[in-house]
């Protein structure tokens, strides 16, 4: 699977008082099977370069989301508009079942790329842990991202 697209992942975590913010942009692939479209990426752990995680986003329409993450810290997430899920959540420790209440998807993708935006919330017990937001952008990658992207990796 060709890494032709550059994604572009904002996430937002509120637990309390406190809201922290992650970016992530990486190359990666976009493609469409059926009427479901496909964003694949790896994350690498920060203390363990050659341990890449595989990443999928499976969009369905404009009101499901499900994440599926592979590697040692496994998870499937369904983020689906006004409705909630029980998951399978690995935390690295541990697996445990988490509650995720999907307030918003937004989907604007094209066969080109596009935006999403997911708004959710995880609990755990049934005692809400966290609301979330993550912003997501896809593009064709130019020849100048992708050079940029190999040279930045080593």
């Amino acid at each position: 699977m060709k890494e032709n697209y550059l994604i572009s992942i904002k996430g937002r975590q509120k637990i309390d008082d406190e809201t922290g913010e992650i970016e992530l942009t990486t190359l990666g692939s976009y493609i469409r099977k059926g009427e479901s479209q496909y964003i694949v990426y790896k994350e690498y752990d920060t203390e363990n370069h050659n341990a890449p995680q595989t990443s999928v986003l499976k969009v369905d329409g404009s009101a499901k989301v499900t994440l599926m993450r592979g590697g040692a810290d496994s998870t499937r997430l369904i983020l689906e508009s006004g409705k909630r899920h029980l998951c399978q959540y690995d935390t690295g420790y541990g697996r445990m079942m988490v509650g995720v209440f999907t307030n918003k998807v937004k989907s604007e993708l094209g066969d080109l790329g596009g935006n999403l935006e997911i708004n959710y919330t995880l609990d755990i017990n049934s005692n809400l842990s966290s609301l979330n937001e993550l912003f997501i952008t896809v593009k064709e990658a130019n020849k100048k991202d992708v050079k940029n992207s190999i040279a930045s990796n080593q």
